[in-house]
């Protein structure tokens, strides 16, 4: 029988994911993060083919001091594996 699917995606999906993590300097206001917030989730909605609903997003504000050891080097150096976009700088140059 199978998993009920559309577009080869199991349906169950759309209901389970994603949580979104965004990592970023501190100072952006309330505002730009609320239009960020929307315009990432309603491009996850049509990419990731998911309902609103079952998306979340936060965001994580690290002070630039930090930004190399708590973000870049875990998440970009240590785990290239699984990054889409690498960025165009390195603190550590």
């Amino acid at each position: 029988m199978g998993v009920p699917k559309l577009h080869g995606v199991p349906t169950i999906w759309r209901t389970i994911m994603p949580h979104v993590i965004i990592k970023l300097y501190p100072g952006r206001s309330e505002e730009q993060k609320k239009k960020l917030a929307d315009a990432i989730v309603k491009d996850i909605v049509t990419i990731a083919e998911c309902e609103e609903k079952s998306v979340s997003l936060a965001f994580e504000e690290i002070k630039k001091e930090e930004w190399a050891e708590k973000v870049y080097q875990p998440d970009i150096l240590d785990r290239k594996n699984s990054l889409y976009k690498e960025p165009g700088y390195n603190p550590f140059e």
